[in-house]
C-alpha cells in the first residue's frame, strides 16, 4: 500500500473513531526517518489541549484498528503527538477557526509564479483559501493546496 493510500485509510478508520472519543484528528502522516517507518498522528482537544496522557490513550484506541486490518504490512512505529504551535491546517473548518492568524501555505501548482506564501488567514469559502500576503488578497483553491501550517 503507498502512502497516500495509508495516509487516506488512516483519516477514514481513524476520525470518527476519534471523534467519538472527544479528539480531532488533526493530520496523519506516513513518513521515514532514520531508516524506520513511522505512523504519525497529530490529535486535539477543544477543551483544554493535548497531554501525554491523551497521546497514550489515543495510541491505545487505535492499536486494535491498527492490528485488526493489517493496516500496514511492514514493520512500522506509531507517533501520536499535539499538533504544536505551529500546527498544520487541512480541513475547510480549520481555515475559518483560524482566521485572523498568521500561516504558511505551500501549493502543488504555482498561483502569480509562486507557490509558497505567508501572510494573514482570512478564512475559506466555496474551495478557496484566502490569505493576505504582502498586502494583497490571494485564493488559493483547496486542490493546490499541498501544506498549510500557522505561524505562532
Amino acid at each position: 500500500m503507498n502512502t497516500s493510500a495509508i495516509i487516506g485509510r488512516a483519516w477514514t478508520e481513524f476520525e470518527p473513531e476519534l471523534r467519538e472519543q472527544g479528539y480531532e484528528l488533526v493530520e496523519a502522516e506516513y513518513v521515514v526517518e532514520y531508516g524506520r517507518r513511522v505512523l504519525r498522528i497529530y490529535i486535539d482537544k477543544e477543551v483544554s489541549g493535548v497531554t501525554l496522557d491523551d497521546c497514550a490513550s489515543v495510541s491505545q484506541i487505535l492499536s486494535p484498528l491498527l492490528d485488526a486490518g493489517d493496516f500496514i504490512e511492514e514493520r512500522f512505529y506509531l507517533e501520536v503527538s499535539s499538533p504544536g504551535l505551529e500546527r498544520p491546517l487541512r480541513k475547510p473548518e480549520d481555515f475559518n477557526r483560524f482566521a485572523g492568524e498568521q500561516v504558511r501555505i505551500t501549493t502543488s501548482a504555482p498561483i502569480a509564479g509562486r507557490k509558497r506564501f505567508h501572510g494573514m488567514l482570512k478564512g475559506f469559502d466555496d474551495g478557496l483559501i484566502q490569505v493576505e500576503c504582502d498586502g494583497q488578497m490571494t485564493a488559493i483553491h483547496i486542490e493546490n493546496l499541498k501544506k498549510a501550517n500557522l505561524v505562532r
